[in-house]
Parts: C-alpha cells; structure tokens; sequence
C-alpha cells in the first residue's frame, strides 16, 4: 500500500484535467489515473469548433494535451493505471483506491471517468470514429454541411439531435429498429413533421462503407422485418442510442440514476459519500460538453480543496 495522498482524480477528459489544474495550483499535489483511453472521448474528435478559446478550432487530441501539459506543469503527477474500485474505512475516511498496478489510500477522490457512447458493434466501427461516425452531433454536425447524414436511434436524444442537424445537413434519415418512435409526443411531432428528416422505419446498419480516403460514405440498411438489405449513400453516422456512463466500479459509494449516472448533492459535485466528487459526463446526463465537463472538474476541485480543509 502507498502512502496517503491528498487527493486522487480518475479519468482525463476536459473534467479530469480541469480538476487536476485547479487541484495543482492549490498545492493539492493530485495524482491522476488515467485510464486505458488516456485523454477520454475527445482523443477520437478531429476537430472542435466551440471550445472558447480556439477561434480556428483545435483537433481533439491537441486540446487533450495542451490541457495534460498544463495540468503537469503546475505539479499534477499521473499514473497509467486502470482503476478497479474504490472503496472507503469506515475509521480513518481513508479511500482506497485499488488499480491495475496496486493500491494507493487518498484524503479524497474526484471521479472523472465520463460516459461511453454505445454504438452498434458492428465490425470495423471503433476505426471510424471521428470519421464519419460520431455520437454527438452538436460537436460534430456542422462539419456536414449540404450533405446527407443520417441518426441513429429512436428516442428524446435521437429527435434532438436530427432537430439539429437540419441546420447544416441537406438530408437527415432517422433510422429506428422499430416502426414508431419512442420520443416525447412534441418531440415525435417536430420530427415528422420536418421537411429535411425522414424516418427509416424497421431498419438497421448491417455495414459501414467508406471512400478512399476511409470516410463513411454509405451504409448498408437492413429491414429488421424481412432481413432485405440496400445501400444508403450519407457523409456521416450520428449514434444517438444512450450513453454507459463508467461508475460500476464504485459499488454502493454513490447513488446512481436509472441509467448509471452518478447523483452529487444539490448546487455541489459532492457525492453521498464525504471525500468522494463527480466531475463531468459520468455525473451528467443532460449536456455531456466538452466545456461543461471541464466547468463541472473546476466545481469538483474547489469542493474538494474545501473539503480537505476541514480535515486540517
């Protein structure tokens, strides 16, 4: 077992790195375990066009190490370690946190460890992430401009986000495996009714075809009825059918939704747990944005900073 450190923040992302800047400069000295996808989701975005900042916009992985460069530079330590759980004496308030390479004890830990997209699993998709493939159309939607896309998915995040593509695409299809929506009525309404989407009904991606510079450039669609498959020519595949956020491994220390993500206290990134924090997408359903994901690592390391005041 090491000794105790301060202040433990798993994950990296805008949140992570955020945390670990302000933890930093507060002299917190935070250790930071990064995890198997070193930089989170944005590592597979090629370009970011609404991070302040960045008028020309900056490449996902550019943004990720300006931001591990600036968190190292005022004294953030980083472990390549995957964590496994975390768990709390009842004595000491002392947690624990076990990894692929040990055990280490911290005063307090901020969770920053996002939440996963889901895609379909279907072969060769992981490659085309960030390549004609993506799961966040406000990210990602005005690089499409004039051109046809189409969304995946059938329920409140799905209408929302094939809403918001009619800004740039000339045409959205929406693809459900079913033959009617599982969206809000209002939310049906404004979809079905829009001139530039169309509904896909009973269908699914069979495969990905891409051009010769390996972006998307068709899928094949196969009737989830019949199993007739044909070939649909668009730019871009936005997923938009729910997001895992990665909280397993805490067991009972927090409180979860519904869906895994982890709850924080009212107006706090403070858990159920004293010591224990959330920071970004793994504690927030709503927005899962690259700038309030790094808001939300600020609030996480001024409460924690607070928080291990009071134990002096």
């Amino acid at each position: 077992m090491n000794s105790a450190e301060k202040l433990i923040i798993i994950g990296t992302g805008p949140a992570g790195y955020t945390a670990a800047i302000y933890a930093a400069r507060a002299d917190l000295k935070p250790l930071v375990f990064t995890g198997g996808q070193i930089g989170g989701q944005l590592t597979t975005t090629t370009e970011i066009e609404n991070f302040p900042g960045f008028p020309e916009g900056i490449n996902g992985p550019d943004l990720m190490y300006n931001m591990y460069q600036q968190a190292e530079k005022f004294g953030t330590r980083y472990a390549f370690e995957e964590v496994l759980s975390v768990t709390q004496e009842a004595c000491s308030g002392l947690f624990t946190v076990t990894t692929s390479g040990g055990a280490y004890q911290a005063q307090a830990v901020i969770v920053a460890t996002g939440a996963t997209a889901r895609y379909l699993g279907i072969e060769g998709e992981k490659e085309l992430i960030g390549h004609g493939l993506t799961a966040c159309a406000t990210c990602d939607g005005a690089f499409y401009r004039d051109v046809p896309v189409c969304v995946v998915g059938g329920g409140d995040s799905a209408c929302e986000e094939a809403s918001f593509l009619t800004r740039f695409a000339s045409k959205v299809y929406l693809i459900h495996r079913r033959d009617q929506l599982r969206a809000s009525k209002a939310m049906q309404q404004r979809v079905l009714n829009a001139p530039k989407i169309q509904p896909v009904w009973n269908s699914t991606i069979a495969a990905y075809h891409t051009d010769d510079a390996g972006e998307v450039s068709s899928i094949t669609l196969q009737d989830t009825v019949t199993g007739e498959q044909k070939e649909l020519e668009l730019k871009c595949v936005f997923m938009a059918i729910g997001h895992v956020p990665n909280s397993k491994f805490l067991g009972n220390l927090v409180d979860v939704d519904a869906a895994g993500f982890i709850i924080s206290n009212p107006g706090s990134t403070a858990t159920k747990t004293p010591g224990l924090f959330v920071a970004g997408d793994v504690g927030d359903p709503v927005y899962r944005q690259a700038i309030s994901a790094a808001g939300m690592g600020c609030r996480a390391a001024l409460d924690a900073e607070r928080y291990l005041n009071t134990l002096d």
